[in-house]
């Protein structure tokens, strides 16, 4: 997307730096920590490892305290902006491959976490150095942006489908996994409409809960099929500690590993970079060069934290744009206190245990939709984009690159280096990677200039 030349029509109650009550604090931020979809991707790694409800349950526990810390690091320290950190879908694709690649299951994740510390830090020295801010602004122009959203929703729901939907899970058969996906899905999608159809408090209670109303939804469901067990929830501890890095789990350093995260930072760091400019349209303040910078900062060390207790890479999320749009308040100590809740989250066993009980097809009927849903956001970002030839190819091969990576057949896939097996693994990352290349290599039509500085995604 461009930096923005508008700002919100709406008018703030109140601006980042003005103070609000606790009470105030706490309420907003627990209304962005319900915006949240924090949950998902833990649980979508744990379904495709086949991890036990005990190690399912760790991760989405570590996965909420990233999440927080990752979110007190931006807000209190770092771009110092109402910005709220989650777990991004991106790096999905790579994580799986990566750790299945180490043996699967917990054990594999030791080497998803051995390579994501080296490119965090890379993240950081690029912010430090104050060179993050050139380096966006010239791989990733509107048409580049709009493209790697469109190929994340397209790319991710494949493993939305056969991870979770069609892969049986326990005693469930194929049929049962089905009809517990499409009860999640329709509720899911009722319950964004109602939230368009009333311009009320309703309407947008309805859309603030709309992921928690389908989940909820087709978990009763699942309990009345007798597929929801409650005995490991009542077993869990109330509070636990996260595992951590070097101490719970080993890590496992590999070069093609770290290589293909670093490749994936760059693509998380287009994204979160575009929620950072949805915030500052919203707020009505422009970012700097040097915010970008320390944006980038925030962002390697909150995906370092991640790492170290157990999570994966963190990102702004743009959701939370929009709720501050809603609520008209944009002060950073609303966002303290989100990051707050979420760290305790993370400290609640039976709250994560609760989570990971959830039936996978469950889940999976949501994030299908949550998938349709980022895909459009992609075409969105493109209509503001002159769509000619050249736009046709930088928008078109990512896509085909995207799902030759998806379909590649895997007996193929394994009798390639460890390096391009995991790039094919994340078929977000082979898309991004042929967008920005097609976007820097094809030639422009005569008058066309490259892309302003002020554009980025």
């Amino acid at each position: 997307m461009t930096e923005p030349t508008s700002s919100y029509e709406g008018r703030l109650i109140a601006r980042p730096d003005d103070r609000v009550t606790i009470s105030q604090a706490l309420l907003l931020g627990l209304q962005h920590v319900m915006a949240m979809d924090v949950y998902v991707v833990p649980f979508i790694i744990a379904s495709a490892l086949a991890l036990s409800q005990a190690d399912a349950a760790s991760m989405i526990q570590s996965t909420f305290l990233a999440a927080g810390l990752g979110t007190l690091i931006q807000t209190a320290w770092c771009m110092r902006m109402p910005v709220a950190q989650g777990p991004s879908y991106i790096p999905l694709g790579a994580i799986l491959a990566v750790a299945f690649g180490a043996g699967g299951g917990f054990g594999g994740m030791g080497a998803v976490y051995g390579a994501l510390i080296p490119g965090a830090l890379i993240v950081i020295a690029l912010g430090a150095l104050g060179w993050f801010h050139r380096v966006i602004r010239w791989l990733v122009p509107p048409i580049v942006g709009g493209t790697i959203i469109l190929v994340v929703g397209l790319s991710l729901l494949p493993i939305a489908l056969s991870a979770n939907v069609f892969s049986v899970h326990g005693g469930m058969t194929v049929n049962q996994s089905i009809a517990l996906a499409s009860v999640s899905a329709a509720l899911l999608i009722a319950a964004m409409m109602l939230g368009l159809r009333f311009d009320n408090r309703l309407g947008r209670w309805m859309r603030l809960s709309s992921v928690i109303i389908a989940l909820a939804g087709g978990t009763a469901v699942a309990w009345a099929m007798g597929l929801f067990a409650w005995q490991p929830v009542a077993d869990a501890p109330w509070l636990t500690l996260p595992k951590l890095a070097g101490i719970d789990y080993p890590l496992q350093f590999s070069l093609p590993a770290v290589l293909t995260f670093v490749v994936i930072y760059l693509v998380v760091m287009a994204e979160t970079t575009g929620t950072w400019f949805a915030v500052s349209a919203v707020i009505n303040q422009p970012i700097t060069s040097r915010q970008l910078d320390r944006g980038a900062v925030g962002e390697g060390l909150s995906c370092s934290v991640a790492a170290l207790i157990g999570a994966t890479p963190v990102t702004g999320y743009s959701t939370n744009a929009g709720v501050i749009s809603i609520t008209g308040v944009a002060s950073r100590m609303v966002f303290i206190a989100a990051g707050l809740v979420l760290a305790c989250l993370g400290f609640l066993g039976k709250f994560s245990a609760l989570i990971a009980a959830i039936p996978s097809p469950v889940i999976g009927g949501m994030f299908a939709v949550v998938c349709v849903t980022i895909a459009m956001a992609g075409i969105r970002i493109l209509r503001h984009v002159r769509l000619d030839e050249r736009a046709m190819l930088v928008v078109g091969v990512p896509i085909i690159c995207s799902f030759f990576a998806t379909l590649a057949p895997k007996d193929w896939v394994q009798t390639l280096p460890d390096m391009l097996q995991y790039l094919l693994g994340s078929a977000v990352t082979v898309g991004a990677m042929a967008a920005m290349v097609m976007n820097l290599i094809l030639p422009r039509a005569q008058g066309d200039d490259a892309p302003a500085k002020d554009q980025v995604v």
